[in-house]
């Protein structure tokens, strides 16, 4: 590792919500590491989840804005977690509010920034950092095929037979190995509004190429599982200022309340009494609320499948117009299938829980966090992708990479019963042979890559060096 003593001052900014915060967080961290002093911007109610990266990391600082209200957004609505995908262009838009007080500290400060490392649906801030003379890094916390589909749908407009077929087969001749989609699965990708000439469709057009147009591109994958992909992404954005620093997973931390304590440590004690890889664990990211007949079936499944275990469910919010349609467990199931079976409510260990020996399987939404943490932990997943960038990540998974089994997608859909059983049993059986294979090699290829001398770990220094530099340019 590459320790730099400029101690170069660079403003981060994350997108406030958990799944794109922790791995820019995580990238924060890593340049904190090499020297460079780090702001982060946030709102009041993220402080919280910056708090043990200050203690830990004093030349890391806060610089706490409040979150802007949008006409659109329901009161409340800095609790992002809480709110359904469609409403974040609405969140994007309102965060652009924050020009002016981010225009006023930077030129109020002594030693203000040299650059700007934001979140890809940051996108403004490319035009902010141009208005201050400073350059703009986008961080995706999606991973580079991702981005690469994203940019290709909005710079090339894709031909559709019949522009009013959902079903129509579009492909992407543009992007290596020419995945093939169906229209319904890119839409929301493509325009959240699906109507040319709308403004929340033509601020998010502008939000992709204005990301590829910034001065340098970091993302949270590694060159031994998308190499092609950014190729790819060099050769659109027109030079080799992109960087992949991942996996940045969530760091273990131990304290008094740690693992053998708690809610958490209930978890990890009911998995210590599990064999080794006989548990299926069951997570769809903290967004997706499953709807009663999918919370059913997979409840039926869990049960015809005769697998230990372990699922952990999003219920919708007390008060939310879900009410009780969506996220409810069946009468009887946690009875039916106690010892063999636990069932976790909101958030869990997800980290802790797929790196233990008793996870054989994790039945996934293919969130690109998820991805990562699943690969990381070498087991092999059964993905169910819904909404947004999962169908891309699934196609990777499952087409490309062979660490996945596809057994449903869609947000409203319900998968087989006896068809997702079997597969459920067969993947704490050793019977995913290939796949289990192909986890561990890429198990080692993440670990190696953010190992001394890895790929990643170069990636950080390189990138710590560019930002260093800007201090003297």
């Amino acid at each position: 590792m590459t320790i730099l003593t400029s101690g170069a001052h660079i403003l981060v900014f994350p997108y406030p919500a958990p799944g794109h915060m922790m791995p820019l967080l995580g990238l924060a961290q890593q340049l904190s590491i090499r020297g460079l002093t780090i702001t982060v911007l946030v709102t009041p109610k993220n402080l919280p989840i910056l708090r043990p990266l200050l203690f830990a990391h004093p030349s890391i600082t806060p610089l706490v804005l409040p979150f802007p209200g949008h006409p659109s957004l329901p009161s409340g609505a800095e609790n992002i977690k809480d709110l359904p995908p469609a409403a974040f262009p609405a969140i994007m838009r309102s965060m652009r509010q924050l020009h002016t007080p981010i225009l006023q500290w930077f030129r109020a400060h002594p030693s203000p920034p040299v650059a700007i490392v934001s979140d890809m649906f940051l996108w403004w801030t490319h035009l902010l950092a141009s208005e201050l003379g400073i350059p703009r890094l986008m961080f995706s916390p999606s991973g580079v095929m991702a981005m690469s589909i994203i940019y290709s749908l909005r710079q090339y407009l894709p031909e559709r037979e019949d522009p009013n077929d959902p079903n129509s087969l579009i492909t992407l001749s543009r992007i290596p190995n020419s995945q093939i989609y169906p229209w319904w699965q890119l839409m929301f990708l493509y325009s959240t509004s699906y109507v040319e000439g709308d403004p929340i469709s033509d601020f998010m057009r502008d939000g992709v190429l204005a990301n590829m147009a910034s001065w340098g591109l970091v993302f949270n994958s590694f060159s031994e599982l998308e190499r092609v992909y950014l190729e790819h992404v060099m050769a659109e954005a027109g030079h080799d200022r992109v960087w992949a620093v991942g996996p940045l997973l969530p760091a273990e931390i131990d304290s008094p309340s740690g693992p053998t304590n708690g809610p958490d440590g209930n978890i990890i004690s009911w998995l210590d009494i599990c064999g080794d890889r006989t548990v299926v664990y069951v997570c769809f990211g903290s967004q997706a609320v499953l709807g009663n007949n999918q919370m059913e079936r997979i409840a039926a499944v869990l049960e015809k499948s005769g697998a230990k275990f372990l699922w952990c469910i999003k219920e919708a919010p007390q008060g939310s117009a879900e009410g009780g349609d969506f996220g409810v467990i069946p009468s009887g199931f946690e009875d039916r299938t106690a010892g063999r079976g636990l069932v976790v409510r909101e958030w869990a260990p997800q980290v802790m829980i797929l790196r233990h020996r008793a996870v054989g399987a994790f039945l996934t939404h293919c969130g690109w966090n998820s991805v990562l943490e699943g690969l990381v932990a070498g087991v092999p997943m059964l993905a169910w992708p819904m909404e947004g960038e999962q169908f891309l990540n699934a196609t990777l998974l499952v087409d490309e990479l062979k660490v996945a089994t596809r057994i449903c997608e869609g947000a409203q859909t319900v998968p087989d019963l006896n068809e997702l059983a079997r597969v459920v049993a067969e993947s704490v059986h050793n019977k995913l042979g290939s796949e289990n294979i192909r986890s561990r090699e890429l198990r080692k290829a993440a670990l190696d890559a953010v190992g001394e001398g890895g790929s990643s770990n170069m990636d950080l220094d390189r990138l710590a060096v560019h930002l260093s530099r800007r201090a003297f340019s």
